[in-house]
């Protein structure tokens, strides 16, 4: 027999949880569907378990130089085991949160592979009924009014680097290492090839990271590339950019990987063993064995297409997340499913705005950023103002004992709006949601520059950079 909802989600990570529960909040009956487990690929496989990892890559930094805070250690040793021990019970906490949340909301929960049907005796619409095909063979029928999907993405694949799971990994499977390689090359440069490369060479790990780009986080601001550049590298990562890894050279042998390195714009090779590969190189969205081909629904270079308000080809149907391209963030995933839900109800919703998304990259210093970089604002025709601060200037970080890094704004000398600020550095993460604030209020830099930021912080930080800003 056929169960009957008002919404029915397809995938349980954070835009399809939060969108589930916010429906069930506002009185609707819902369903979700996940084939593994709720909380998605960023509580078990992405977000979460990686910050987990890079904490104890932090701690065992901060221990190893202790002496320099006047505390001294005889040994210090990282017990992956315990690494991993500790990564599993904040995973374990969160997961038993969203589990209490969608149950308290009063969400059905199907575990399986839910699946578009055409139009059929359950619904005359394509896409008005789902097929949810359990792991034991069985298959319930669910027929909702609207549908929600939001079914994330997976790692990318690289021709030529053919994934193992041993020698050459994906992020899923790094997440994972019971014992760490002598070395480790990353293919990839860009937020996630940072965090590791970071994590990695505070584990004591010898990393190598190769950049297709002529630079690391190349979405970044190129001041904070060369500087998160000249960090790592001061750290003992070697970076190879403009240079990919010579697909036909990969060999495996006695449990080491030969490969070569070749820059963009020459053919000479550079030949190095390594101990294992990380493959860094984006995500690709889960819009396979979906059922779309029995919709009108559209995809676009592996993109589910959608309107200003997430609704694909099949109005009924939205999408939201990894799905539909973009940032592939947690926190825009949960603010479309909103959004998505709200339309739903017949509220008139704007979609979220990339300009007002803050973006961290989690490495050691950390790095965030929102709105423009200085060469896309230049780019776009905005006649800019910057203004730049070292955090070394602060009493803060220098308590800390870590300075390196700035922050720096852009903006527009015409109209006095903020454009873009860009963060490096201790607490970086932390301190965008200020700048986040200030973009959502349209605040100028003249404005933020009146607010009183307590004193010793690292928040006194926008205050000084507002005062160059010309």
């Amino acid at each position: 027999m056929a169960q009957h909802y008002d919404l029915v989600v397809i995938g349980g990570g954070p835009g399809g949880y939060v969108a589930a529960a916010h429906a069930a909040q506002k009185g609707w009956k819902v369903a979700l569907v996940e084939k593994e487990k709720v909380g998605g690929i960023c509580l078990h496989k992405g977000c979460i378990p990686s910050k987990s990892l890079l904490k104890s890559a932090e701690m065992y930094h901060v221990i190893k130089e202790s002496t320099s805070y006047g505390v001294e250690t005889e040994s210090v040793r990282l017990n992956m085991e315990l690494v991993q021990k500790r990564k599993a019970e904040v995973v374990d906490r969160l997961y038993q949160r969203v589990n209490n949340l969608l149950r308290g909301r009063k969400v059905d929960i199907y575990h399986g592979t839910g699946r578009l049907m055409g139009p059929s005796i359950f619904s005359p619409l394509a896409g008005g009924a789902i097929a949810v095909e359990k792991q034991e063979g069985e298959a319930e029928m669910l027929v909702p009014k609207f549908v929600l999907l939001a079914t994330g993405s997976r790692p990318r694949m690289l021709r030529g680097l053919e994934v193992d799971h041993t020698h050459i990994l994906t992020s899923d499977d790094a997440l994972e290492l019971q014992e760490l390689p002598a070395s480790m090359l990353i293919v990839g440069g860009g937020a996630i090839g940072v965090e590791w490369a970071s994590m990695l060479s505070d584990m004591g790990v010898q990393v190598v990271l190769v950049e297709y780009a002529d630079r690391i986080l190349p979405l970044e601001d190129e001041e904070i590339s060369m500087e998160m550049k000249r960090i790592l590298e001061k750290r003992n990562v070697t970076i190879w950019t403009n240079a990919h890894v010579e697909a036909h050279s990969v060999h495996i042998e006695d449990g080491q990987v030969t490969l070569s390195i070749i820059r963009n714009d020459s053919d000479t090779e550079h030949t190095i063993t390594i101990n294992q590969v990380l493959v860094s190189v984006g995500r690709d969205a889960n819009t396979e064995d979906l059922g779309l081909d029995n919709t009108n629904i559209q995809v676009e270079r592996g993109i589910i297409q959608v309107n200003h308000s997430y609704q694909t080809a099949e109005s009924h149907v939205y999408a939201i997340g990894d799905v539909i391209g973009g940032y592939q963030l947690a926190h825009v995933a949960s603010r479309e499913g909103i959004l998505a839900v709200n339309h739903m109800m017949g509220e008139e919703i704007d979609l979220v705005n990339p300009s007002q998304v803050p973006r961290c990259t989690y490495s050691r210093p950390e790095i965030a950023s929102i709105g423009l970089t200085e060469e896309a604002a230049k780019e776009q025709g905005y006649d800019v103002a910057t203004s730049k601060y070292p955090l070394r200037y602060l009493g803060k970080p220098l308590v800390y004992g870590n300075a390196d890094g700035f922050i720096k704004i852009v903006g527009d000398k015409k109209t006095q709006d903020l454009l873009g600020v860009h963060l490096i550095g201790v607490q970086a993460t932390e301190l965008i949601a200020t700048a986040s604030l200030a973009k959502f209020l349209d605040a100028s830099p003249w404005e933020i520059g009146q607010v009183i930021f307590p004193h010793p912080t690292f928040s006194e930080v926008f205050g000084e950079v507002t005062q160059g800003y010309k």
